[in-house]
């Protein structure tokens, strides 16, 4: 080969890279994008354990946070049912996980939906869906608590281990959880 066909073909090498580049981000852009959506709880029954007594979330987006079966865990009281929660005297209440199931940084409710637009790049598409959130603040993934735990923004696709909650007296007890993805704690 000589120099002047070397030459002529020298420009497959930045098609070649470009048309990778390209693809690689397409691929990244679907699996990022891509999330899975919570379905029926699948908890594991667990030891019972008191999380809290029922006034000590006594207002929407009320937080308790505990730890259960080893993870550490956040109990809401929502303005709405979702998949998993419990409702008492229309009141409503739900567990997660507080595990990341990206890579198992530890989330936290942002309450300012301002911050979760600066900080996590995150703005519910509805006016409707300004609440709180869970954030991720190593990868800033976000999750909805009103949508089961859905993870609706970042590198994380699947939703957080809810924790199965139940009444006992004027109490609530843990006593199961979602299994952890198995790439996370």
């Amino acid at each position: 080969m000589n120099r002047r066909s070397l030459l002529e073909k020298w420009w497959i090498l930045p098609v070649g890279l470009t048309v990778s580049a390209f693809g690689g981000l397409g691929l990244y852009a679907l699996r990022v994008t891509r999330k899975s959506v919570p379905g029926a709880p699948q908890f594991q029954a667990g030891a019972a354990q008191r999380v809290a007594a029922l006034s000590g979330v006594g207002k929407d987006w009320a937080e308790v946070n505990f730890s259960y079966a080893g993870r550490p865990c956040t109990l809401l009281r929502l303005p709405a049912a979702t998949l998993g929660s419990l409702e008492v005297a229309g009141k409503h209440y739900a567990a997660f996980s507080r595990v990341c199931t990206h890579l198992g940084c530890t989330v936290n409710l942002v309450r300012d939906t301002e911050v979760l637009a600066f900080s996590f790049n995150y703005r519910a598409p509805d006016p409707r869906d300004q609440h709180p959130y869970l954030g991720c603040p190593c990868h800033f993934s976000v999750f909805n608590p009103l949508g089961s735990g859905e993870a609706v923004f970042g590198k994380a696709h699947l939703p957080l281990p809810r924790v199965r909650l139940e009444r006992r007296g004027d109490e609530l007890w843990a006593t199961g959880i979602e299994p952890a993805p198995a790439n996370v704690g």
